[in-house]
């Protein structure tokens, strides 16, 4: 073989290896949804996903600024509609996707015990976090974090957030936010169902669900980036996800369907 017909085969190979690969930006509360996603996804289709994962604020910031990510899947909808005010996102993209449920989280060797009723239902409000065996609060950052903001209203919901903010510990996102609660730094966290019920943490400790009418909606929705070379496959990965094999995986996580 010449070496010109070697160097166009190979830059072929390399160009089709390229678009067989779709960046996703996923919120950081989908962790343990895109470890079963993925590989469903790449089976199905043959098309690897390369998954970065983090607080949708910075996402969607980095998005802005020209990241090269294909698919951004956030846990606020107003970041991927923002990018397409902007102009950023593919029109006709959004697709919300999921709702997320916030709970309260602590691990069993921080020996706390929330009051709750059915199991996993908080009874009454949040003055517990009151007291002294509750010395450090985990939550992830409301600037830029949804599930940030959430907690901050629950606690002022329940008319507890000034009283505790000294003992409020921020994390970048909801994954380091579960660590801080997971690794005893705090004693209880503010943290997604779904981080509750991931291999990392179910037999860890105990959750109790916070009330739906103590913190906004969180309405989590995805586009697909305006920038992105590999648009078809990015909306194909969006068809997925929205299958019913894909909202199975999202519901066995304690996700709930998204409002039309």
């Amino acid at each position: 073989m010449s070496v010109l017909k070697y160097f166009v085969v190979s830059l072929l190979l390399v160009c089709g290896a390229a678009a067989q690969e779709l960046r996703v930006a996923a919120a950081s509360d989908l962790t343990g949804a895109m470890q079963k996603l993925a590989p469903v996804f790449e089976k199905q289709t043959g098309i690897h996903v390369s998954v970065s994962l983090g607080s949708s604020g910075n996402f969607f910031a980095q998005i802005q600024n020209g990241a090269p990510f294909d698919v951004f899947l956030s846990a606020d909808r107003s970041y991927p509609e923002k990018l397409l005010q902007a102009g950023t996102a593919e029109p006709d993209s959004l697709t919300p996707y999921a709702r997320g449920r916030l709970v309260l989280w602590t691990a069993k060797s921080s020996g706390l015990h929330f009051p709750a009723r059915d199991g996993k239902r908080l009874d009454g409000g949040l003055d517990f976090l009151n007291s002294a065996s509750v010395r450090k609060i985990a939550i992830a950052n409301p600037e830029h974090a949804p599930y940030g903001r959430a907690a901050v209203a629950a606690m002022e919901h329940f008319k507890v957030y000034e009283p505790v903010k000294p003992k409020l510990v921020l994390g970048e996102n909801i994954s380091q936010t579960a660590q801080f609660a997971l690794s005893g730094n705090a004693d209880v966290g503010f943290v997604g169902l779904s981080g509750a019920l991931s291999d990392s943490m179910a037999g860890s400790g105990e959750y109790v669900l916070l009330p739906d009418d103590s913190y906004p909606p969180i309405e989590q929705a995805a586009i697909v980036v305006a920038a992105s070379k590999n648009k078809t496959q990015a909306q194909r990965f969006l068809q997925f996800l929205m299958s019913a094999e894909g909202q199975g995986i999202l519901k066995d996580l304690g996700f709930e369907a998204a409002k039309k």
